[in-house]
């Protein structure tokens, strides 16, 4: 085998995580090799938000250039309660809010994120793009590890990164923990051209409306030339104990009629005919065995209340890259240091995301006191995110 083969890192998943992950490690010099189960690389989904974590990352990364023509730069963060379309908060997104953490607000389209990391993978010899290879075992061997493939190829590499998303192949077989939890919610998605949407007052924001067990969020993608729209219900259904059928049209229907007429409009921007069911796990750590680790959803899934999943995955790439750089040989090390560090950042986003959730669809006198105290903040008001819009050091 030759030296090239005996340091490179096998990285089973080619989402978003995956192919930053084989980007980080390039740039601190490090070759990979990348494993799609499907049949081409590509992303499914709609819009992400980026916030300044994650911008400096990808621009370390050396994509930034490259998305921000498609990338749209949120002017404000909004709250508006959806039974009255009162306006509840802010966040001004402007110069203040650069200046304090070193970076803009963006969002972008999944596909365009994930092309953007996908073109500078091919553009590095260090790394070496896979499709069609879905994981069936591995196994480790003098510090070697070994990924057999359900197409009965195999590689071998000094390490393996589980990126593999939500249902991990690599989690499985590491932890066995079952399957992840839903939560009881659901959402719908649409993106529309701006010609058909007819309030354009907020075409510069991230708009949340918010009430009893749901919200929409509509903001700008694709260079502002589309608007980006999801409906989500936290289904009653769920609560009393129906596990089947939850959380469909009908049920999505119902939840809005309680909304103004401009919210209950809205939801016709949103295709009813395809759904998303949330999941998420409980925080763990010993994530890692071995020279295998994992890596954003597969490690530490996360619902998309503070829009921050995608975002872990891109800091967990660029925390790990370091991890192995500054170790050399020492690879379990390596990887233990990696889990060390992002194990509470991660946690912490996990469980915040369920209370944010919680908080934007409460009802009764939690809606009232909610609504009361979120009228005392200003839109220079920070500290709320500082903790997660600081990020790493890169």
């Amino acid at each position: 085998m030759s030296a090239k083969a005996r340091s490179e890192i096998l990285v089973i998943g080619g989402g978003i995580g995956g192919v930053a992950t084989a980007l980080a490690l390039a740039r601190r010099g490090m070759r990979s090799q990348v494993f799609e189960k499907a049949p081409e690389f590509g992303e499914i989904g709609y819009g992400i938000q980026q916030g300044p974590n994650a911008y400096r990352v990808l621009d370390w990364l050396g994509v930034m250039k490259d998305l921000e023509p498609q990338a749209v730069f949120t002017r404000n963060l909004i709250l508006v309660d959806a039974l009255t379309d009162r306006e509840l908060t802010r966040i001004s997104c402007g110069s203040a809010f650069r200046e304090h953490f070193g970076a803009p607000y963006t969002v972008v389209h999944r596909r365009d994120l994930h092309g953007a990391l996908l073109e500078a993978c091919r553009k590095r010899e260090e790394i070496t793009l896979h499709t069609s290879k879905e994981l069936a075992s591995f196994g480790e061997t003098a510090g070697r590890v070994l990924a057999r493939f359900a197409d009965g190829s195999e590689y071998e590499g000094a390490a393996m990164i589980g990126a593999d998303g939500l249902r991990s192949r690599v989690r499985e077989i590491i932890i066995g923990d079952g399957t992840p939890r839903p939560i009881g919610h659901v959402s719908y998605r649409g993106v529309v051209p701006l010609d058909q949407v007819k309030d354009r007052s907020h075409f510069d924001d991230m708009v949340i409306w918010i009430g009893p067990n749901l919200h929409f969020v509509q903001y700008r993608l694709r260079g502002g030339t589309v608007m980006n729209n999801v409906a989500t219900v936290a289904s009653e259904r769920f609560e009393r104990g129906e596990r089947r059928d939850y959380g469909g049209p009908d049920e999505l229907d119902e939840v809005f009629s309680h909304t103004t007429p401009h919210v209950r409009e809205m939801l016709g921007y949103v295709g009813k005919d395809k759904n998303w069911v949330l999941h998420d796990r409980e925080p763990r750590s010993s994530w890692t065995r071995g020279n295998v680790t994992l890596l954003g959803d597969a490690a530490h899934p996360t619902v998309q209340y503070l829009a921050q999943g995608a975002c872990m995955a891109i800091e967990d790439a660029v925390v790990l890259s370091g991890k192995l750089k500054e170790a050399g040989g020492e690879i379990n090390a390596a990887l233990l240091a990696y889990e060390k560090e992002r194990y509470l950042r991660t946690a912490r986003v996990t469980i915040t995301s369920r209370i944010f959730g919680d908080i934007i669809h409460c009802r009764g006198g939690a809606r009232d006191l909610r609504n009361h105290l979120l009228a005392q903040r200003t839109p220079e008001t920070f500290w709320e995110v500082d903790w997660l819009y600081r990020g790493i050091a890169v």
